[in-house]
């Protein structure tokens, strides 16, 4: 009994450290959010600056690079305002504000606003399950945060640093494509500046003719070097699991699920994997019958393709094969 007592105290510590944790980097959320807005407009600045005038064919080159910061700064003002989406919310409509993307309308004038209208994918409503922490009925794919201590609908993970909330059903685009245009930015910053490091550290023995301050400079280009290496990772890994028809969370229950199947010589198969290309078009609710595609390069919100209590599946599959009932994860459990 008493090496059990001991385990158990010493997991309810780490558990107890791990949720000051939490609370430490979610009050600190607002100052990380300012700190990565200071950052990311002064290297902005010092890329307008420095490295804008240089760059060749400026008629084609400046316009591009002005897209693309749009795009960077665009999503995450999105991704750090808009709510992920929690289950006691109601269902969202579409905004008419200018921000938001024109659906694309079908010969008969119907408004096409994704799988509510394909024909060629099967959706079905959620199975629903009750939250043994905070007791609202919840759908599938839906999740508690410990930090925001509420269920989030098609909850990924929670991002206390960057934009100090939960990344859900309603953000998600946001997330992934900010990621997207970070690497972007971040690998033109590094790609085009290294000539004018070498000026700012004294290389060709040339006065420094811009307003930036060097320091800044070089500080912000170290910067961009590091974040494309990480960013890169991070953005790859999301898109292979978005590709996958998976969350962050989804993904690792999944490979418990392919462990207990081929412990009884079965196959665990993702009922929500439609393949990378329609998952692909889903998840950004694009293509035929989404948004215009030109919604990945002009920064507009786009609705999801459903609420969060329906989800589309592989034909004939109502849920994942491999998993028995009584084996699904739920969320860890606290006491």
């Amino acid at each position: 009994m008493a090496p059990q007592w001991c385990t158990r105290q010493v997991f309810r510590c780490f558990k107890w450290l791990e949720r000051a944790g939490d609370r430490l980097t979610g009050a600190a959320g607002p100052v990380f959010v300012t700190l990565a807005v200071v950052l990311l407009s002064t290297g902005l600045f010092c890329f307008l600056d420095v490295i804008l005038p240089s760059l060749p064919w400026p008629w084609v080159t400046t316009p591009v690079c002005l897209l693309i910061a749009l795009n960077l700064f665009a999503h995450y003002y999105y991704v750090c305002t808009i709510s992920p989406g929690f289950v006691p919310d109601s269902p969202r409509n579409h905004g008419s504000r200018l921000l938001w993307a024109r659906r694309r309308e079908d010969s008969r004038g119907r408004q096409l606003t994704g799988v509510r209208w394909s024909e060629d994918v099967q959706i079905t409503r959620a199975a629903t399950s009750k939250c043994r922490k905070c007791g609202e009925m919840r759908p599938e794919r839906s999740h508690h945060c410990r930090i925001c201590n509420r269920c989030v609908l098609k909850y990924d993970h929670h991002c206390p640093v960057r934009i100090n909330q939960c990344v859900g059903l309603h953000n998600e685009r946001h997330f992934v494509l900010f990621m997207v245009y970070l690497v972007i930015s971040s690998f033109c910053y590094a790609a085009f500046g290294w000539r004018h490091v070498l000026l700012g550290l004294g290389w060709f023995n040339e006065p420094w003719p811009y307003l930036a301050p060097p320091m800044a400079f070089l500080l912000t280009y170290i910067l961009a070097v590091v974040l494309f290496l990480a960013v890169s990772a991070m953005a790859g890994w999301h898109l292979y699991m978005v590709a996958s028809g998976e969350t962050s969370v989804e993904t690792q229950d999944h490979e418990q699920y392919r462990k207990i199947a081929k412990q009884r010589g079965e196959t665990f198969v993702n009922c929500y994997d439609l393949g990378w290309r329609k998952n692909l078009e889903l998840f950004f609710n694009v293509g035929p019958t989404g948004y215009p595609l030109y919604t990945l390069v002009v920064p507009l919100r786009v609705e999801p393709y459903t609420d969060g209590r329906s989800w589309a599946r592989r034909p004939g599959f109502e849920q994942h094969v491999g998993v028995r009932p009584g084996e699904e994860l739920t969320d860890e459990d606290d006491d």
